[in-house]
C-alpha cells in the first residue's frame, strides 16, 4: 500500500496541511503585525492545500473501490 503514489502524495499532502496549520496557530499565538498582515493568507494556503489532499484522498478511495 505505501508503495502507491497516491499514498504517498495524499500523506505528503497531509502533513504540508498539517505544517501550515500549525505555522498559523503559532503566529496567531504571538500575534503583532506578522499576524495581522498574514492571517487571511495562511488561512487560504491551508484550505486550498486542504482541498486538495481531500481529493487526493477521495481520488485514492475511489481508484480503491474499482479494482
Amino acid at each position: 500500500m505505501f508503495s502507491d503514489p497516491l499514498v504517498i502524495f495524499a500523506a505528503v499532502a497531509c502533513l504540508v496541511v498539517l505544517g501550515i496549520l500549525l505555522f498559523g496557530i503559532g503566529t496567531f499565538a504571538k500575534g503583532g503585525e506578522f499576524n495581522k498582515r498574514n492571517a487571511n493568507k495562511i488561512m487560504r494556503w491551508r484550505l486550498g492545500v486542504q482541498f486538495a489532499a481531500v481529493v487526493v484522498i477521495a481520488g485514492f478511495a475511489w481508484l480503491r473501490s474499482r479494482s
